[in-house]
């Protein structure tokens, strides 16, 4: 089956068959989406995805608006020459609104076929927040216990990114091209064949200013290594050892595009108490008690950390995409090291100051005083 490679974002990817013995036990399926701008290259990269020979076979949900009240898109899954296909009616934006919707649907759908592919890739509209995309696989504990969120991947235009994201919105509202960079795990900045090194230069700092922690890829016609964006691991405890390392190495960054969206990281050393450790997460994510020095409600987007509990030997992970959030504890011993506490936001009007100081007399020194 010959799939031809465009870029225009509407066309849905076929899939490629894939010699596979049937029936092979299936273990939780791994679920990554795929986001970023209209024209950016969303869906060449799954055409290339779906065209390479990585022994996986994927199953491929498109989210896109529709001119009508309601956009069909086909899911098409192939196995050794047998085709099986389920039509999705996708509302306009409804992975955009909503978490409970067709959008959802498509999954529970999805997942009857489970053993007929192994893999999800989930496209998301140019216009869509992934973290709302993301939380859905948070908020079903039966969906989760099928599939698991592999990562969230943008891709950047080369060539007009820096203009989306300096585009100037209305009401205070955070801009598009920006939340998608700051939620993202990995980054593929893609058409690097068309701008010059200055102006990829440009762009990997404008990238790098708004998500600190984000993996940046370069590509043209979003042709990458798959081993870089399949299997990313980034929301569960295999990602561990890996993030406690690249915590070390994270800095602050400061607005340099979208004036209010940045990383913030900060260390503390010692045990904490969990409880007061919840108390602060929700406080910030959900109650939005913390305001930077303007006054203005922090909004974090995006949320990593490795934490030590007392009484637990091993190191606790720490994710949260906006109101969500998650421990899960890893395989990896603190043994005799040091307990260092380490935490990343990625968010709105955030400042380092105010978020440490809370962190520190409301969890650190509780947790001492016990």
């Amino acid at each position: 089956m010959d799939v031809m490679v465009m870029e225009e974002e509407d066309d849905c990817p076929e899939l490629v068959p894939i010699d596979t013995p049937p029936g092979r036990p299936a273990e939780q399926i791994p679920v990554t989406i795929i986001t970023g701008y209209l024209g950016a290259g969303k869906t060449t990269l799954l055409n290339y995805i779906l065209t390479e020979q990585h022994n996986k076979r994927i199953a491929v949900i498109l989210n896109e608006f529709g001119e009508g009240s309601a956009l069909e898109k086909s899911l098409a899954v192939s196995q050794a020459g047998e085709l099986y296909e389920e039509w999705l009616e996708l509302r306009n934006g409804c992975l955009c609104c909503s978490v409970k919707d067709n959008g959802f649907k498509a999954i529970e759908n999805l997942m009857e076929k489970k053993g007929k592919f192994d893999y999800i890739l989930l496209e998301t509209t140019g216009l869509a927040d992934p973290g709302a995309v993301a939380s859905m696989f948070w908020v079903d504990a039966e969906l989760g216990s099928d599939i698991y969120l592999d990562g969230i991947i943008t891709v950047v235009d080369a060539k007009y990114g820096l203009q989306q994201l300096t585009e100037e919105k209305t009401d205070g509202l955070v801009n598009e091209a920006a939340r998608q960079i700051a939620v993202a795990d990995l980054t593929v900045i893609n058409k690097t064949d068309l701008v010059n090194e200055e102006e990829l230069a440009q762009i990997r700092e404008a990238v790098r200013s708004v998500n600190g922690l984000v993996k940046i890829v370069e590509s043209q016609k979003s042709r990458v290594n798959l081993s870089e964006v399949l299997d990313l691991h980034s929301f569960d405890s295999k990602d561990g050892a890996n993030l406690a390392e690249k915590l070390q190495l994270v800095k602050d960054t400061r607005p340099h595009l979208d004036k209010s969206i940045l990383t913030v990281t900060f260390e503390a050393a010692g045990d904490l108490s969990e409880d007061a450790l919840n108390v602060f997460i929700q406080d910030l994510l959900w109650e939005k008690m913390f305001k930077n020095k303007a006054g203005q409600p922090m909004t974090v987007i995006r949320l990593k950390g490795i934490v030590s509990f007392a009484g637990k030997a091993h190191q606790v992970m720490l994710q949260g995409v906006h109101e969500l959030y998650d421990l899960n504890e890893t395989p990896q011993l603190w043994g005799e090291n040091p307990r260092i506490n380490r935490l990343v936001f990625i968010g709105r009007n955030l400042d380092k100051n105010v978020l440490q100081e809370q962190f520190l007399s409301t969890v650190v020194e509780r947790a001492q005083g016990n």
